[in-house]
């Protein structure tokens, strides 16, 4: 029968049938951080237990990190977290992207960057966020604690299967508007919990004419929709980019994968149990006013009066994320103060995003009163920026260039806001306290992060450089 690309991996990784909709399903890669990984080491120690396949993990140190600088790290838990982690995989013998090396940085971004993240694959990691990964086909979801620890002893893990959905994009984007601004659209229109129980297949014209970054982070942001799951079929721009990968098939091993590879699209008659169309002509640059995702409007218009609402929950939900935001029914986002501008994350740190903000900076100051941060998602992305000359063009702004890792994305590390502050964001959550307890988030993408970085407020990019 016609199957989806979902199907397709969910099936071929079948260890064992436990019901209509259960099964045990075989994990063939694992990536572990410090903030999540200590729990199943522990268990592993406690059985006395070796992993399964070592070689199939990959260790790094991103969220707890400084990034300022590679010296020693100041705050003892987050010294301690990533001592503990560096123990741990020497004692297990599990590779490490060591926090001075060349290949460090954030989970979702080294994966891809070194060819550990592959199509036809089931990947892991105890981040909800490894939905980014489903960019190349590839099975990816992200894992509690204690099922870490049962990856690590049977590389199994018994799972549900979820229903499917095909988001079909058609038409073409508008000038400065991004793949950003169409997930935010996106989950503004389904909600929160749009997604909740399926696997999203992101597909038609526009996904074939968008680079691996653009689909990482429309993959990325699926989790902020309700699913675990975001997917794009592999093609020949998935190829392009993994091919001489430092960790993707070398040589005959190449041409048998890709011969696999490339029988992993959805058939093209199978059924999907949800199709959402969105007409990406109708997207304008995205910011979001509230304390969660789907909160969000084109820069264009008003933020919603929760007096127009006919839902009682989500008039409360509205009042109550608008007096944490400290805004107005009605008001327009446009020209909202801010204090902070970053640019970074596994949703937004890679070197398509720092050329879309260096493009927005070059030749401007930050304004005053902002502090204004660049994070690469990766050592490899920091030094092709400096090859490119991008962190001139930052650092001549006024914008900090700093080194990898998740930074003010969330709240375990140096860089955090204090209560009142209000940040253009180009991370993937705008939670109450995410950036730091009372701090204020807008979701928007690099180029409109950094003309507000410019302009000292939320303001739609597209006025700046016309």
């Amino acid at each position: 029968m016609p199957r989806t690309l979902y199907e397709k991996l969910w099936d071929s990784h079948i260890v064992a049938s436990l019901s209509d909709t259960e099964a045990l399903i075989y994990i063939d890669r694992q990536i572990l951080h410090e903030v999540s990984s200590p729990q199943g080491f522990v268990a592993m120690r406690a059985a006395g237990r070796q992993l399964r396949r070592p070689e199939t993990h990959l260790a790094v140190a991103d969220h707890a990190v400084p990034t300022r600088g590679r010296g020693a790290i100041a705050d003892p838990q987050a010294r301690a977290q990533v001592a503990e982690l560096e123990a741990n995989v020497a004692d297990f013998g599990v590779p490490y992207a060591a926090l001075d090396s060349a290949e460090q940085g954030i989970v979702h971004v080294i994966g891809p960057e070194r060819g550990y993240t592959l199509p036809g694959t089931t990947i892991v990691c105890g981040d909800s966020h490894t939905t980014t990964h489903g960019a190349f086909g590839a099975l990816a979801f992200g894992i509690g604690a204690s099922e870490q620890g049962t990856v690590m002893a049977a590389q199994c893990l018994r799972q549900t299967r979820a229903k499917t959905m095909r988001v079909e994009l058609t038409g073409g984007l508008s000038a400065h508007v991004s793949a950003k601004d169409i997930a935010l659209a996106l989950i503004a229109t389904i909600g929160a919990n749009g997604a909740v129980g399926y696997a999203v297949e992101f597909a038609g014209p526009a996904i074939s004419a968008m680079s691996m970054a653009a689909r990482m982070t429309l993959c990325n942001m699926t989790i902020e929709a309700g699913s675990r799951i975001g997917l794009v079929a592999p093609d020949d721009v998935t190829f392009a980019y993994l091919k001489g990968r430092a960790l993707a098939p070398q040589g005959a091993l190449w041409d048998t994968a890709l011969a696999y590879w490339q029988t992993l699209p959805s058939d093209a008659d199978a059924v999907f149990d949800r199709l959402v169309t969105l007409d990406l002509a109708t997207v304008e640059p995205q910011a979001s006013w509230g304390t969660s995702p789907n909160q969000t409007v084109p820069i264009t218009a008003p933020i919603p009066d929760p007096a127009t609402m006919t839902d009682p929950s989500e008039r409360r939900e509205t009042e109550k994320a608008l007096a944490y935001m400290g805004l107005e029914p009605g008001q327009a986002l446009a020209g909202t103060p801010i204090t902070h501008a970053f640019i970074g994350s596994c949703t937004n740190g890679r070197i398509e995003d720092l050329r879309a903000a260096a493009a927005i900076v070059k030749g401007r100051k930050v304004a005053d009163g902002v502090t204004a941060l660049v994070v690469p998602g990766s050592a490899a992305t920091r030094a092709q920026a400096e090859a490119e000359g991008l962190d001139a063009v930052f650092r001549d702004a006024g914008v900090e260039w700093r080194f990898a890792g998740c930074s003010m994305c969330v709240a375990m590390n140096d860089d955090r806001l204090s209560a009142g502050d209000r940040c253009a964001s180009t991370s993937n959550r705008n939670f109450e306290g995410r950036q730091g307890p009372g701090g204020r988030t807008h979701l928007m993408s690099p180029a409109m992060a950094a003309a507000a970085a410019v302009a000292g407020c939320i303001i739609d990019v597209r006025e700046l450089v016309a």
